[in-house]
């Protein structure tokens, strides 16, 4: 074979090789992983057993405890002798305690001495018997405080294998022993609460602090352990909880094994998995592996060495590379696109800042040739198409900024639910009310979220012992003379918890940037700020109610989304209000492209504003250091040039004049928008008409603080 011959086919002999080789890496790999995978498995069922066991158990024992309680205020102040004269009474009562609790099989009152006094399911109490040596009843009578789990025992009435949860009976003086309050617990409700999540050989088990079991699903017989040696020395070098793996003393299965102390009680919840059964899932995914893969690969070896024998693997790596080269180049093509978007929107939007600031000053100008009003329209109508494609290009290549629109809360607002849900903790129900009538609002709709989601995190923060969050949503009509400071028809979004509440001296700094009452390290402070910040640029506002102990109500008033003429008519400052309510401010402009500057400052000016302009942060830094009293507002392009961008003066402004000079950024397309939103600056989209820029200035302006001009 010529040596030409031999550098076209040796790729194909190492193909032949690879076809069987790399099928039994990958099996191999697939092998390693599966058990990986499936042993993870394990440990993650075993400790959601453990969160349904735990919690199960809980609540069973809260309501015990809850039951001693009530069994005190019963025979509360009473005497032995008068417990006797109204044993029937006290019987009634003590059996409408028992009736809704399907744990308990009996409750019990023992005298000093250890004799029934009363009891829930047997009238008279029968008075032959003493209980003073059972266990409980011996550690109550030294001194044990609290709740106290006895061991399992046979009852003395009765033939049920049960064990008990007891207390001290209080008596009229603290200190002396007045007798005990036992409750008989029913081992077959939890064995049956056990027998509904068992899979399999599973097995659950409810023990005591020295490893005696109380309750074991499956039931064990009389003559078998009952206690594990291994589960006793596991709790008492890890007593907070752990996973092992063990052979039964009671049935010699070997099972991966997870405990847990079921919180404020000297009991343990445990779960075991059998270990066959997870080697059975682990054959049976290796099993279905080799059925799919080994067919698969003897194919491959059998098209690989055809290919050889038939010398036409050639020709198809050649249209295989060719293949590949073009699927690179394609995704370098997109990868390109991308890049050149991101790069060119920002100078695209100020090219149609240019052409739609003129516009608009013109069709101001123009009012009487209608030819040419049509003209400008159609430029508009071209300025709007242009800002729609960059928005396009800026999705496709994931680098788009986020802009207001129509959004039907009916829709949108349960679907956020889900959302939600995923920040809170499990404790914590979410739930949604609203009219069906509720009028559409014009947001950012991801801005929308993340205040959403804002308020969630704070609310969860401020349920600890967990509670219930409530979205509702409602119209409303604020009148002129509210204190809202609004007018108009908005939509009233509330976010209500059930938390701690926020004290009356802390209420009004709540939306103040990096103001925050959370420990360091757990919050930014910008949370309600961001929260704050979106209703007002959405044209809106927030409030918030609270009282200590009773939760708070955080409600966002969000615009109501109207045709064009309406729009015009509810917005705070048109071009037909009053001149009086409109405020002329000393703006300070601060644009690189000198075109745009030159049509926003027009369109200042014809708002009647006065204007400086600065082509970047020095020279800003420059106007502001030599007269910073002269100026109201500051208005930024966010990309700037010298290597400091409009954000970094925002953050100095905001950190040496503080709410003294407002700052309002411009943007057409920035990675740092985002980040100044987050950080409460208010954001002006580029391209911006004569109406979003005066509403920018009005909100920046009312946000400083500042009613009228200095």
């Amino acid at each position: 074979m010529s040596p030409a011959k031999t550098s076209l086919f040796w790729p194909l002999r190492l193909i032949v090789v690879l076809s069987l080789f790399v099928p039994g890496v990958l099996f191999a790999y697939s092998t390693w992983e599966t058990h990986r995978d499936l042993d993870l498995q394990a440990g993650e069922r075993i400790e959601r057993s453990l969160d349904i066991l735990q919690e199960h158990t809980l609540k069973a024992f809260q309501t015990v405890e809850r039951a001693i309680a009530e069994t005190n205020e019963v025979v509360r102040g009473l005497s032995d002798r008068d417990i006797q004269h109204r044993e029937a009474d006290l019987h009634l009562r003590l059996n409408r305690i028992q009736q809704d609790l399907p744990q308990i099989e009996s409750i019990w009152v023992f005298d000093r001495d250890g004799h029934p006094l009363l009891s829930s399911t047997i009238l008279p109490a029968p008075r032959g018997f003493d209980n003073s040596d059972r266990s409980y009843f011996d550690a109550l009578r030294k001194g044990h405080a609290g709740t106290f789990v006895a061991e399992r025992v046979r009852a003395r009435v009765g033939s049920l294998r049960v064990f008990v949860v007891s207390g001290r009976r209080e008596g009229t003086q603290s200190n002396t022993f007045e007798g005990v309050i036992a409750i008989t617990m029913r081992p077959d409700h939890f064995g049956e609460f056990y027998r509904k999540l068992a899979r399999g050989n599973d097995v659950f088990t409810l023990l005591r602090t020295d490893g005696s079991v109380l309750v074991r699903y499956p039931e064990t017989r009389e003559d078998q352990p009952t206690s594990s040696s291994t589960l006793i020395a596991a709790i008492r070098t890890q007593p907070e909880g752990g996973q092992f793996t063990v052979v039964s003393q009671i049935d010699g299965v070997e099972r991966r094994v997870g405990y847990r102390q079921v919180p404020g009680f000297p009991v343990f919840v445990a779960a075991g998995l059998d270990t066959d059964a997870i080697a059975d899932q682990f054959r049976t995914a290796i099993l279905v592996r080799l059925i799919v893969g080994l067919p698969a690969a003897f194919v491959m070896f059998g098209l690989a060495l055809y290919a050889l024998r038939r010398a036409e693997r050639f020709e198809q790596e050649v249209a295989r590379r060719e293949a590949a080269e073009a699927a690179l180049k394609h995704a370098q093509r997109l990868e390109a696109i991308g890049q050149l978007t991101g790069g060119v929107a920002h100078d695209f939007n100020n090219l149609l800042m240019i052409v739609s600031g003129n516009a608009e000053r013109l069709r101001r100008i123009v009012v009487e040739e209608s030819r040419t009003r049509q003209a400008l329209d159609a430029i508009g109508i071209a300025v709007q198409h242009g800002s729609d494609l960059i928005r396009q290009l800026l999705a496709f290549s994931r680098r788009q900024t986020h802009e207001a629109k129509v959004v039907d809360l009916t829709e949108r607002l349960p679907a956020v639910q889900a959302m939600l849900q995923s920040s809170l903790r499990g404790d914590i129900s979410i739930s949604v009310d609203m009219d069906e009538e509720t009028w559409p609002v014009y947001v950012d709709f991801s801005e929308f979220e993340l205040a959403l989601l804002n308020l969630a995190v704070n609310a969860r923060d401020a349920m600890n012992d967990g509670g219930l969050l409530q979205l509702s949503a409602k119209n409303v009509v604020v009148p002129p003379d509210d204190p809202l400071g609004i007018v108009g028809d908005f939509v009233a979004v509330a976010v209500t918890d059930t938390g701690s509440g926020i004290p009356p001296e802390v209420l009004g700094h709540i939306f103040e940037p990096f103001f925050t009452t959370k420990e360091v390290g757990k919050g930014t402070g910008l949370g309600l700020s961001q929260v704050y910040g979106f209703a007002t640029q959405a044209g809106g506002t927030a409030a918030v109610t609270s009282e200590p102990g009773h939760g708070t109500t955080v409600t966002l008033y969000l615009p109501r989304a109207l045709d064009e003429a309406k729009a015009e008519s509810q917005s705070r400052l048109t071009a037909e209000e009053p001149k009086e309510r409109q405020k002329r401010w000393r703006v300070l402009l601060v644009e690189d492209n000198s075109a745009v500057a030159e049509v926003t400052r027009g369109l200042l000016e014809e708002l009647g504003h006065s204007v400086r302009v600065a082509c970047d942060v020095a020279s800003a830094r420059t106007v502001l250091n030599n007269g910073v009293e002269e100026i109201d507002i500051v208005l930024s392009d966010i990309v700037m040039p010298g290597g400091a961008s409009g954000l970094d003066l925002a953050r100095e402004i905001r950190r040496e004049q503080g709410d003294a000079v407002r700052v309002i950024l411009a943007t057409g397309y920035s990675d740092q928008a985002q980040a100044a939103a987050n950080e409460g600056f208010p954001i002006l989209r580029k391209p911006y008409d004569i109406n979003a820029l005066r509403s920018a200035l009005a909100d920046g302006a009312s946000e400083a603080g500042t009613d009228a001009p200095r």
